[in-house]
């Protein structure tokens, strides 16, 4: 039985369930769109609107790995506060943040969509440059998206930059600090098993993000957030089965995987594509610092990897409570 909102919804949340809708549709189609605009219009009379674009793409190619193309005035509109409040989302400081560093934060979990580490470092709806200040944040994201047109500058407006080495390089090492390069560690194949309740992390065998920081002496910073996962559903997909399969295989073909999951809906509660109402709470944790060593061995990496994961560990055990995640429940790193 399908369960319809009442006509009596205040428009504060009617505000707060679009620009919702229009986010999504931003991450799962707009890119798509862009693409078959960009080649639609050379067939019509506005072809030079193409042309020109692809001249100023030539141009602009690099950008996305120099540190991409901020703009505040979007990262502070007003629309990503009805977001916020959507579920609602909040940012949590328990250490500071020296603005005369440079940082690499691992993210935990992805969650579906990523949405706790859109909003929290894409935005600042949350207040990040207040908890934060002096601190500028970036948010890694798939290679292949800043090869689209026009997306590529959508994107990078908020601080989304390549997640490859020469894209990481180029903000750890810029002198004066104040910069939190922020990976999400367990990546799309982590989204797979992003569902309410689970809290599995793939992260044993991620161990780049930590050369990384050991190669530009940039330190640690576990990230946690609470609710990421609790926000949508999945169509079951448990490891052996045929949709596991097929995501697994698109995912080692074209390195993108394709989450079946569902929600509510706009005007009802029952089926949709909309995230439901449920608390994110996203928990910066206190640096580790790293020493830097422009040619790490393994074993210095695994070592910094396994204090690594203990700190992340440590974090989620000593915030849990709050966030109501029962007291028996664990981390299940793999």
């Amino acid at each position: 039985m399908v369960k319809f909102a009442p006509l009596s919804v205040p428009w504060e949340r009617r505000l707060q369930t679009f620009v919702v809708l229009q986010w999504i549709f931003s991450f799962v189609v707009l890119a798509q769109i862009c693409i078959a605009v960009f080649i639609g219009l050379l067939f019509t009379r506005f072809w030079i609107f193409s042309v020109l674009y692809a001249v100023w793409w030539y141009l602009d190619l690099s950008k996305p790995w120099q540190g991409g193309r901020r703009v505040e005035a979007l990262r502070r509109c007003v629309v990503w506060r009805y977001m916020k409040d959507y579920f609602p989302i909040s940012l949590v400081k328990t250490a500071y943040l020296d603005p005369s560093r440079n940082y690499l934060a691992g993210f935990h979990p992805h969650g579906v969509l990523a949405t706790g580490a859109f909003t929290n470092l894409c935005t600042e709806s949350t207040g990040f440059s207040s908890l934060f200040p002096g601190i500028r944040p970036h948010l890694m994201m798939l290679n292949l998206w800043f090869w689209t047109p026009f997306f590529r500058d959508y994107i990078m407006s908020g601080g989304l930059v390549p997640v490859d080495k020469e894209s990481a390089a180029h903000i750890l090492s810029r002198k004066g600090g104040g910069n939190l390069l922020t990976v999400i560690v367990g990546g799309v194949q982590e989204a797979l098993d992003a569902r309410p309740g689970g809290y599995k992390l793939v992260l044993r065998n991620r161990k780049g993000f930590i050369r990384l920081a050991l190669m530009h002496g940039a330190a640690l910073v576990p990230v946690f957030s609470f609710g990421e996962n609790d926000i949508f559903k999945q169509v079951e997909n448990s490891p052996g089965s045929w949709v596991r399969w097929f995501q697994d295989r698109l995912q080692k073909i074209v390195r993108v995987s394709i989450p079946l999951f569902y929600g509510r809906g706009v005007f009802q509660y029952s089926f949709g594509l909309m995230p439901y109402r449920r608390p994110i709470t996203t928990v910066v944790g206190k640096p580790i610092e790293v020493q830097k060593t422009p040619h790490p061995s393994q074993e210095e990496v695994d070592r910094l990897h396994q204090r690594y994961m203990k700190e992340l560990e440590n974090l989620f055990e000593a915030h849990k409570l709050k966030y109501n995640v029962p007291r028996d429940q664990h981390l299940e790193i793999c």
